[in-house]
């Protein structure tokens, strides 16, 4: 099992459990409780010195594998006051814990150590020196951090070259006008042809146990010599490089392991005499001579910055990891895969300028490249047997070799520092754009000036700009714009050697740039300008598919034009508030409903100008485009004494008596629906002799009415009954019960025969004449209530009514 994932489970079970005991405490009310139980006021002090001590203790011990200093928490008080250098010590470990991460998954070499070897790295720390002498100081040729233009290679000959050495060394200038250098092997590698043997499956060759072998140290001009003898013989050589950045600006390439398929080598590259290793080059450009590498993104840059070494005919068992889609691509995992070994990866992270080297560290240089091309063997295999040699998109192994010689095209250049924008593996702008910050301009002026300044004074010292202050503490001091020095330190926890004596010139710098700051750019106006300038085509590709994905509509058949390069009127790409809930909080239901500007609008049929005369006529639009307009009418008033009586009747209703003849009631409705009630139909003629014979039979009327009334009252019970029975089988099929006070035996509302609040009047008197309402003619006059049946409606859901496990309400009409 993964040991990351097991150490994953174990700490997220420990932060639930955690997180569930403080809010259950944070619920309870401890000073009552106090005050009630003495005992127990006791036990929570006890409690809380506990916590504290814990607390004290996990800082100091990630303050010793970091860039602060732990702060003393001797009370609760503590906390508060102490935040600040809390919060430093989380940030330095957020940022280790962020590079550890890419070493673990394979993005840069360095892995960071498991948990089941702590005991071996604190070993190896304990017999390290503290205190090294920079090694780079007794340099023939020492590190120059202050080159502005090209990097020239450092090769003085050119061996197997297919174009001479002078040709390659003539510059050329970039888009922005800069002078740069070719790659020397540019040609050599481009036009390079694997071996046959690449493309062909072999038994992979046996390695020999790695405690019954050792490696050569190298150290000596004439140790070199012989290894560069034996070297020349071999037909596949393993390459490995052991790196130190902590205490120089651009990093020392510190160790160098070669192996062979019976020999290992291990080259001290901080030697006085390290330019010498040059001669390496007639085995490492050498085209009959495989070189195989793990990760060698920085490896190639590394060898060409300090050793002016080149590789030609490199194959990469990183990218041949992730063409096989392996769970993973360190070399840690496939040693593990082929060979069982388990490396100790902790031992990357060891300052390896120390010398003599440990017996941990000898034998763990020695295994990088001791089992490599065992792992190369058992890769290339598997890369044939998997591909299509004859499919270009099948062909993996060719897959794997092109990405390998883009990563030996690789040129090194100066890092050199762009204080407007920021752009360049030494500004600003990396590490702002992955903060989610949002300062003022005068926060702004202060980050850039004091990163510039950190920069600068490592660039004089030879050290590097985390050495000298970490990237949390240039962040807080941007935030909190200290005024004076005892300000400053109490915002940078841990001081350097380097930084304390220069306090007061830092303090200088911030004020400057704090003036300097209050006309300044912004943050957002900045990164906007930046990403242009950097993503143009990106940005294009942006607009271009959203485009595409738009749905067209029938009424926008064509397409709109191509948007443009962004400009700086884009949005930024930081606001100062969360658009986490979309538009629910910023007005986005009043912008949906804003007008839709005709303008963009295109119709499939032309309209005529909405003018404000056409909306004046009362028949909207003409289909006559050439009728004369018509003169827009006025209002005439209108004596009420000379205006048409109006019909004082509320509602529409159907008589059942027509022609002053008894009918049947269906005889009525079929004559009602044949016959349609129009302007000549002569029953509208008799409709007022029919109303006055409504007296006359109410008698009768009234007998027949009072039957269908009790046929449809019996009716509406039993179908009241089978309707309740239906719902209460569902709601016990979904888990609930009757509501308090249900009466399954209760008739369903009748919405049609309840009275109506329009025909009030009517209803009442029609009720008096039948009989059943026999109440005072006083009464009569009495204003209606529309609410007087308010309580006769059924009665919903209780508030008592829960939902069950895995089941849902469920409501029927």
């Amino acid at each position: 099992m993964d040991p990351f994932k097991t150490l994953q489970d174990t700490i997220s079970a420990a932060l639930v459990s955690t997180t569930r005991s403080a809010t259950q405490l944070s619920g309870a009310d401890l000073p009552f409780q106090r005050s009630l139980n003495p005992a127990l006021g006791t036990a929570l002090d006890a409690q809380n010195a506990r916590l504290l001590q814990l607390a004290q203790r996990l800082l100091e011990n990630a303050a010793a594998s970091s860039d602060a200093v732990g702060p003393k928490l001797p009370d609760v008080e503590a906390v508060d006051g102490n935040w600040k250098g809390v919060v430093d010590i989380v940030d330095s470990l957020l940022e280790k814990a962020d590079i550890s991460l890419d070493e673990y998954t394979g993005v840069v070499k360095r892995l960071s150590p498991s948990g089941d070897q702590a005991t071996a790295a604190s070993k190896s720390r304990s017999t390290a020196p503290k205190h090294i002498q920079k090694p780079q100081l007794s340099f023939e040729h020492p590190p120059q951090n202050h080159e502005t233009g090209g990097f020239k290679p450092l090769v003085t000959t050119k061996p197997h070259a297919q174009i001479p050495l002078e040709q390659c060394l003539e510059t050329f200038r970039d888009s922005k006008g800069r002078e740069h250098y070719p790659h020397p092997y540019q040609t050599e590698i481009e036009t390079y042809e694997y071996p046959s043997s690449v493309y062909r499956k072999a038994e992979p060759h046996p390695y020999a146990p790695l405690e019954s072998t050792t490696a050569t140290f190298v150290d000596t001009p004439e140790a070199l010599a012989a290894m560069l003898a034996e070297l020349k013989t071999a037909k596949e050589i393993a390459i490995d490089l052991e790196h130190h950045d902590n205490r120089s600006y651009i990093g020392l390439l510190s160790l160098m392991q070669v192996s062979t398929r019976d020999k290992d080598w291990i080259v001290d590259t901080l030697k006085p005499w390290r330019r010498r290793l040059e001669s390496l080059n007639e085995v490492f450009a050498d085209p009959n001579v495989l070189k195989v590498l793990h990760g060698s993104y920085m490896d190639i840059i590394w060898l060409q910055r300090d050793l002016g070494l080149y590789v030609v005919g490199l194959f990469d068992t990183y990218h041949a990891a992730r063409s096989l889609g392996y769970p993973q691509a360190s070399l840690a995992f496939l040693l593990d895969k082929f060979t069982g070994f388990k490396a100790q990866k902790q031992f990357q992270l060891a300052d390896w300028r120390t010398r003599p080297l440990t017996d941990d560290l000898f034998k763990y240089a020695q295994a990088d490249t001791h089992f490599l091309l065992y792992v190369y063997d058992n890769m290339r295999n598997e890369l044939v047997e998997r591909s299509d040699l004859d499919d270009p998109e099948q062909n993996k192994v060719h897959d794997v070799l092109v990405k390998s010689k883009e990563t030996a095209l690789q040129r090194y250049e100066y890092p050199l520092y762009d204080t407007e924008l920021g752009l360049g593996s030494a500004g600003w702008y990396r590490l702002l754009s992955r903060t989610p910050v949002n300062y003022n301009p005068q926060q702004f002026s202060v980050f850039k000036a004091v990163h510039k300044w950190r920069d600068d004074l490592a660039r004089a010292e030879d050290e590097s700009p985390l050495f000298i202050m970490p990237n949390h503490a240039v962040f807080s001091i941007a935030r909190t714009l200290p005024k004076d020095k005892a300000g400053l330190m109490s915002v940078i926890q841990h001081l350097s050697h380097i930084l304390r004596p220069r306090m007061d010139e830092l303090v200088t710098v911030i004020s400057e740039a704090k003036s300097a700051g209050e006309n300044g750019p912004d943050l957002n106006d900045t990164l906007k300008k930046i990403s242009e300038i950097l993503y143009p085509e990106r940005e294009v590709a942006k607009r271009m598919e959203q485009i595409a994905t738009e749905p067209v509509s029938a009424f926008a058949p064509t397409l709109q034009p191509a948007p443009s390069i962004a400009t700086l009127d884009t949005p930024a790409p930081r606001t100062p508030s969360s658009s986490f809930w979309g538009t629910l909080w910023s007005g986005g239901a009043a912008q949906q409903r804003r007008p839709v500007s005709t303008l963009s609008v295109n119709l499939a049929l032309p309209l005529p100008p909405l003018t404000a005369e056409i909306f004046a006529e009362s028949g909207g639009f003409s289909n006559e485009p050439d009728t004369p307009q018509t003169e827009k009418r006025e209002h005439v008033f209108v004596p009420k004494d000379e205006r048409p009586p109006e019909d004082e009747r509320t509602d529409i209703f159907v008589v059942k008596q027509l022609g002053g003849r008894k009918r049947k009631r269906t005889e009525g409705a079929e004559e009602t629906s044949a016959t349609p009630i129009t302007a000549s139909n002569p029953r509208v003629n008799e409709f007022d002799d029919d109303e006055m014979m409504l007296d006359e039979e109410d008698e009768e009327d009234e007998e027949d009415e009072e039957i269908r009334n009790k046929k449809d009252e019996k009716a509406r019970r039993k179908a009241a009954k089978k309707q309740a029975k239906r719902q209460k089988a569902l709601q016990e099929a979904a888990g609930y019960g009757d509501p308090p006070g249900y009466d399954p035996d209760e008739p369903a509302f009748d919405y049609a025969s309840a009275p109506s609040v329009l025909r009030a009047r009517e209803v009442e008197a029609e009720q008096s004449r039948s009989g059943k309402k026999k109440k005072d003619r006083k009464k009569k006059d009495q204003a209606f209530n529309p609410y007087a049946g308010l309580t006769n409606a059924p009665k919903g859901l209780p508030r008592s009514q829960k939902e069950g496990p895995g089941k849902s309400r469920t409501f029927t009409s």
